[in-house]
């Protein structure tokens, strides 16, 4: 795809990038797709793909209490938690606000290994980076479920691929982690500031209608994923039947903010020609 080639552009030391359709196909790729990159919060979808799987594994329950007095796993999972963004504090109740928290998702961390009795770095790799393939994927020991996960563009594509067509858990499932949990909600989208309605599923950031936004102009507003401080993204748009990584080393900042939606609209542009 042509349009890949677009991130020699990017103001970046190294990039890669690839497009992956649902049947694991992968119909482009462009720079060092075998590099591990630092996924900063890219990391959170592959987290919440660990807490389905022990949800159908019957390790969890979505609504049993997790976090602050009145949350449960679901809150976690959907920002809703009321814990605050870096700190394990509360700042709202559960259920009223959508404030981002890495802070929840540690708590969700935490909260899987005990149920488990699995540490949870080896509980996501043996739930999900290895059934997947992802041998180039990892969550070192002690690191945060939140942001310290490290990957390639190639084994990413796999976990796009598994978004779109599941193996590991129910298409049901993963249908309930890409809809809407607690509709309405405000809340500051980080890097894009406040948005009417912060929509997000289980793990997963949904576009909706947010302006602005790291998606194209022309994502559709089924479009979910995730991107990350450290320069990275993964989105799916199921209208498009296509999903997209893009890994960089440049922390996120204005040069993403600028480079990210012209890309991805040129992704769509060539994938509906």
């Amino acid at each position: 795809m042509r349009s890949l080639g677009m991130i020699e552009n990017w103001p970046v030391p190294n990039a890669a990038a690839a497009v992956v359709r649902a049947d694991g196909s992968v119909v482009g790729s462009y720079g060092p797709t075998t590099r591990r990159f630092p996924l900063a919060s890219v990391t959170k979808p592959l987290a919440a793909y660990a807490a389905l799987v022990a949800y159908e594994e019957g390790a969890v329950e979505l609504d049993e209490p997790a976090g602050p007095e009145g949350s449960t796993v679901r809150h976690l999972l959907a920002h809703t938690s009321g814990l605050a963004f870096d700190e394990h504090r509360v700042a709202n109740a559960p259920g009223t606000r959508r404030l981002y928290s890495n802070a929840g998702f540690e708590v969700l961390g935490d909260h899987i290994a005990k149920a488990t009795g699995i540490a949870f770095p080896d509980y996501l790799r043996e739930a999900v980076f290895e059934p997947l393939g992802m041998a180039e994927t990892s969550l070192p020991e002690g690191g945060s479920p939140a942001r310290d996960g490290i990957s390639t563009v190639d084994d990413l594509t796999r976990f796009a691929a598994e978004l779109q067509a599941p193996r590991l858990l129910d298409a049901r499932t993963v249908l309930e982690a890409m809809t809407v949990v607690h509709p309405g909600l405000s809340g500051v989208l980080p890097g894009y500031g406040f948005q009417k309605n912060n929509d997000w599923g289980l793990g997963l950031e949904i576009r909706d209608a947010k302006s602005p936004h790291w998606t194209g102009a022309s994502s559709s507003p089924r479009t979910f994923g995730h991107f990350g401080q450290s320069g990275t993204f993964l989105w799916v748009d199921p209208d498009a039947g296509a999903a997209c990584v893009a890994l960089a080393d440049r922390d996120f900042g204005p040069w993403a903010v600028a480079a990210w939606p012209p890309f991805t609209d040129a992704v769509l542009a060539e994938l509906s020609a």
